[in-house]
């Protein structure tokens, strides 16, 4: 049991040996700086049960506490709070048993237990990725590592939107206007190269619509009429008949996309399992609408198009089918989901890192799939997020006005650069390594900074105020781990304490306090899907050990019993930075 269960069990006791009354839970709050005390127990809930005087019932409470709980050293009342003070030796006792494990705070996935497919990521295959996808994937694979650190077992997947309009629009504008130049004959990465050809195809059909106006047609009538929109939708349809040139031309092109995002991801640092393709999916799910009209959650209307009636739901009528019979992105989203538990058997729930501007699609997807009667509907989620703003306004893909995220990266390590040297840090360096330095502080700076806000909140994005080496960001906490290595570097770490001759510091304490939240918070954060609960914790950890190294000398102890528990319990700091970083998917520089 931790503190607090051991606590409320106390507690509980208490209120029946001196009140004779059930109370159902304790509530406690983290006592107030001002008074003495670890823990406070807030009295005023327990109203309902107890009548009385609070500040008595804190008063009778506290003492049954000093003596019936071995933890208990002291305590004092203010008002309706009954704040708590623990004896060192719990605390030196829960040190001693974690100290020496390396990975504290996680759990231990259960083969029996139902998986989570988490996906993330899910690019159009023409255009590289971008600022709204590097947001996209950093959350995406920090939830699969923070499910994993909670004991999950975990998929991590995507689905690649590799066919309709948009990609005939960089096949049909390549083959026109391409001169047969590809990646090597251009020494562009392949997303980058179709990316410039759906740009172009924009530029070209903006071009045809002005024309057909000047002609004397109408702006709606220009932009449906314009004769190279017009070929790429025959180019859609010949792909979908089979052409053998169209899709020689479509394979080759994704490949080249495969190849730039395949760079993208790396430099990034996220992985996947298993992939989708939508060429392969988006016949998927026709089977189940059928299913779904014998057993009337679906029904037909007159000109032959399903429909989902969701209106006792609280929300409207959704199309599954159109009349020519043709699916919808609804129908394939239904098909996909079905088709990921048939090729995994062990899922049992999966998390869609997706946009906000989509929640009423997930809303709609979820209960469908509910209705149809699969039990695992029930732990679907939509990891919803908000857009990355910079500081010079929206993105447009069409226009080429997107932030590319290789493009990001590189600034982001330039950045890193340019702040390292001018703070003249890196004596001793070789370039090489000064490089490689830069990279793990500007992308730890990066995901730190887009990580550490909760996924729902709209982000306004500044690389130079992420890479400020203080305050709540990456580099700062990267720094402190790179500090506490310096100081282990010159200590014996294989020495060991003796805990019955310590008395420890108030920052000590407070140290260990915030290293025993750590596995409530991986636990919190699989809970609610955030990362944000995991960097603001690593911040607050961060900010604890920089008070104790300011108050307390480590390696300059007055005995060389204090001095070995200081330097093991900064190596636990260090370890859990590395750690708690690392669910973040961002690495920890040993110098710096």
């Amino acid at each position: 049991m931790n503190l607090q269960e051991t606590l409320a069990h106390h507690v509980k006791q208490a209120v029946k040996a001196i009140f004779n009354a059930e109370l159902e839970t304790v509530e406690f709050q983290a006592t107030r700086r001002e008074f003495a005390g670890d823990i406070t127990v807030v009295v005023f809930p327990m109203l309902r049960v107890v009548k009385g005087n609070p500040v008595q019932i804190g008063e009778q409470i506290g003492q049954y506490l000093v003596a019936n709980a071995e933890a208990v050293k002291a305590f004092n009342v203010v008002k309706g709070f009954l704040n708590i003070e623990i004896i060192d030796a719990y605390y030196l006792d829960f040190f001693n048993e974690i100290k020496d494990n390396k990975s504290y705070g996680f759990v231990v996935p259960n083969a029996d237990d139902k998986s989570v497919m988490v996906e993330y990521s899910s690019p159009n295959t023409n255009k590289p990725l971008h600022l709204g996808h590097v947001r996209n994937n950093l959350l995406g694979y920090s939830v699969s590592e923070i499910l994993k650190a909670s004991g999950k077992n975990v998929y991590k997947t995507q689905i690649i939107n590799d066919r309709g309009i948009h990609i005939c629009k960089s096949m049909l504008a390549w083959k026109r206007f391409g001169n047969n130049e590809t990646p090597e004959s251009t020494g562009l990465k392949g997303d980058k190269l179709v990316g410039n050809y759906y740009v172009k195809f924009d530029q070209e059909y903006k071009k045809e619509i002005q024309e057909l106006i000047a002609q004397g047609r109408t702006e709606e009538d220009a932009k449906k009429q314009a004769p190279i929109l017009l070929e790429a939708q025959q180019m859609l349809l010949k792909w979908e008949a089979g052409d053998d040139e169209v899709v020689s031309l479509w394979k080759t092109m994704n490949q080249w996309v495969y190849d730039g995002f395949d760079i993208t991801y790396k430099n990034l640092g996220v992985d996947f399992d298993t992939l989708y393709y939508e060429s392969e999916t988006y016949l998927l799910g026709k089977e189940f609408v059928a299913e779904g009209l014998k057993s009337g959650v679906f029904f037909k209307k007159e000109d032959g198009s399903v429909w989902c009636d969701l209106t006792e739901d609280g929300l409207d009528e959704k199309i599954v089918l159109r009349s020519d019979g043709t699916a919808v992105y609804m129908t394939q989203d239904i098909g996909t989901a079905i088709q990921r538990v048939k090729d995994f058997p062990d899922v049992g729930g999966m998390v869609y890192t997706v946009g906000n501007e989509q929640e009423y699609h997930f809303k709609v997807l979820f209960l469908i799939i509910k209705k149809l009667g699969f039990d695992w509907a029930e732990n679907l989620y939509h990891l919803s997020y908000g857009m990355v703003d910079l500081p010079s306004g929206k993105m447009k893909s069409r226009e080429g006005t997107v932030v590319d995220a290789d493009d990001l990266i590189d600034e982001m390590a330039n950045t890193a650069g340019e702040i390292s040297k001018e703070l003249g840090k890196l004596d001793g360096y070789s370039d090489a390594e000064k490089l490689e330095l830069y990279k793990t502080i500007g992308l730890g700076a990066l995901k730190y900074y887009i990580l550490k806000v909760d996924p729902r909140k709209r982000i306004l994005f500044d690389p130079k105020e992420s890479v400020d080496f203080q305050g709540n960001t990456g580099p700062f906490i990267q720094y402190t781990y790179a500090r506490i290595q310096s100081i282990l570097r010159k200590a014996d770490l294989e020495a060991t304490f003796n805990a019955s001759d310590l008395s420890l510091h108030t920052k000590e304490k407070e140290l260990l306090k915030q290293i025993q939240l750590f596995p409530e918070v991986i636990k919190n954060a699989a809970e609610h899907y955030s990362p944000a609960l995991i960097a603001n914790y690593t911040y607050d950890l961060v900010k604890e050990f920089n008070s104790f190294y300011q108050n307390v000398s480590i390696l300059g102890a007055d005995n060389v019993n204090e001095k070995v528990f200081r330097v093991q319990l900064s190596s636990t700091v260090a370890n859990i930075i590395k750690n708690a970083f690392g669910l973040l998917g961002i690495n920890v520089p040993e110098r710096m």
